[in-house]
């Protein structure tokens, strides 16, 4: 195989939508996508695939220029989504109908009694956000949401209805982009990449576990989580944060009992302390549910689902989305990583060493960005010097220090209270003549504890520290923190001292 103008590592919705705009906007461009068919652990596959932007907001949205950033970049998204859609459809033939088929307008935001504080002002700060910017949504009458049918003591307070919003089916959308992609000329490789390869001063090109080589001019890093090993092979310590796996477990069901009727579109909670939001998603082309999610965060790779959070999930949605869950039937339990960079923020486009380009580090965003960073990238890969760079994704530049969204102090705070809240969600009951302050002093002492082991100036959002290293588990959540250290250092030696929130 000859040499590809564009090399894609990665076959993950990003990856994919990459190379479909690239060959978009220059058909004549030589791509190539490589991946294992079988894409293990990776985190489209177990995606919910909400179209979401507003549902994400959070009490941290409007608290820095990155944070304002990244919602931007999600907004834009919501806009473009529709005729991204439609181009899928007509290029993909019987699996762009089938994504069509997927598509399920609508997303009920759900804030009840067993939400924590953290929630509660996510819920809040949604709605503000909704009104400020003219989206579409209204306050409903939980009673009138179909398909809503909580436990008796997990009643939603209320709810908020976001028109635009809703989801399409992720494994269906992975057929669909493929599918495209083949359609448009994109030779698509099945292997796992090994390394890097490099010339004298640039990425040439990637090697493959069985040793061959694929020649590119331009290599983009679209794996995952993965990418931090690839990238640390060829880039000088501290340049780039490293990349977390945060492994989410959702599951397919089918829903047996006919007495009420489920859902029909998509249900959620704000995200919740510590973790992203739990949600309910129809799929009306198979007539099953999406049950999701989990985040676990760790440094290292996990190889599958945790006992502990899969049970918390399954009993959550139950209670408070549809008791009748209960008698469904488990059709197949999945797991993924999503990559979560240190500071929590993408990393998208060029870096210092030429030819090599950077698509990953999305969180929870990465398949409801992926129109617009891909139109982003694709525009940078074909050096279209008639289009101004993209603002919105100017902070995302994957060579920076970290990004701090909190000063250390109110990283202490909001780590306190994102544990407790957890802990009450969790089941956690005091008896009445006892409040939270022996848990509140126990964590900031813990919390306290762990910056003095990280140095001066660290900041780590709340959902990164707890529980891994609260109250570590295993040799490697003990090694973890190292790591982490680690980074700090190289950090701060190449980039010097990380700038203060703003």
């Amino acid at each position: 195989m000859g040499s590809a103008d564009v090399l894609v590592i990665g076959n993950g919705a990003l990856g994919l939508s990459v190379a479909v705009e690239v060959v978009r906007q220059a058909p004549e461009t030589r791509v190539t996508v490589v991946g294992p068919p079988q894409r293990p652990m990776a985190a489209t596959p177990a995606a919910g695939a909400m179209l979401n932007c507003f549902g994400e907001v959070t009490r941290y949205t409007a608290r820095h220029p990155a944070a304002r950033a990244r919602f931007a970049l999600a907004r834009r998204a919501l806009d473009a989504w529709p005729n991204w859609l439609d181009m899928l459809v007509d290029t993909a033939g019987s699996a762009g109908k089938a994504l069509r088929d997927s598509h399920v307008e609508g997303t009920f935001v759900l804030y009840g009694g067993r939400s924590g504080l953290v929630a509660g002002d996510n819920f809040r700060a949604m709605r503000d956000a909704a009104a400020a910017h003219g989206e579409p949504h209204a306050l409903v009458d939980p009673g009138t949401v179909e398909g809503l049918s909580p436990r008796c003591d997990a009643r939603p307070l209320q709810v908020l209805h976001l028109e635009r919003e809703g989801c399409v089916d992720a494994r269906t959308a992975l057929t669909a982009l493929e599918a495209a992609a083949r359609q448009m000329g994109v030779h698509l490789v099945p292997g796992t990449v090994r390394d890097l390869v490099t010339g004298a001063s640039s990425v040439t090109g990637a090697r493959l576990e069985d040793g061959s080589v694929l020649p590119a001019g331009t290599v983009v890093l679209a794996a995952g989580a993965a990418s931090s090993r690839l990238a640390d092979t060829v880039l000088p310590p501290g340049a780039v944060p490293p990349l977390l796996h945060g492994t989410g477990v959702s599951l397919l069901v089918t829903r047996t009992t006919t007495s009420l009727p489920g859902t029909r579109h998509v249900l959620r909670t704000p995200n919740r302390a510590a973790t992203c939001g739990m949600h309910l998603v129809p799929l009306p082309q198979t007539g099953q549910y999406y049950i999701g999610a989990t985040n676990l965060i760790t440094t290292t790779p996990i190889t599958g689902p945790e006992l502990g959070s899969t049970h918390s999930l399954m009993r959550g949605v139950c209670e408070q989305f549809d008791h009748d869950l209960a008698f469904g039937r488990i059709q197949r339990l999945m797991s993924g990583a999503r990559p979560i960079p240190l500071d929590c923020f993408p990393l998208l486009g060029p870096c210092s060493l030429p030819g090599l380009v950077f698509a990953t580090g999305t969180y929870r965003d990465g398949f409801h960005c992926s129109p617009v960073i891909a139109r982003h990238l694709a525009a940078a890969l074909l050096c279209a010097s008639d289009r101004d760079p993209d603002p919105d994704l100017a902070p995302f530049t994957p060579e920076r220090r970290p990004i701090q969204v909190l000063t250390p102090q109110e990283a202490i705070s909001d780590t306190i209270e994102h544990t407790v809240d957890t802990l009450g969600e969790q089941g956690m009951n005091l008896p009445f003549w006892l409040d939270c302050t022996p848990v509140e002093q126990w964590v900031r002492r813990r919390v306290e504890e762990l910056y003095e082991e990280l140095g001066d100036g660290a900041v780590l959002a709340p959902e990164l520290i707890y529980p891994q290293f609260l109250a570590p588990r295993s040799t490697d959540d003990t090694r973890a923190l190292a790591r982490v250290a680690e980074y700090l250092r190289a950090a701060q030696a190449h980039h010097g001292t990380a700038s203060p929130p703003g």
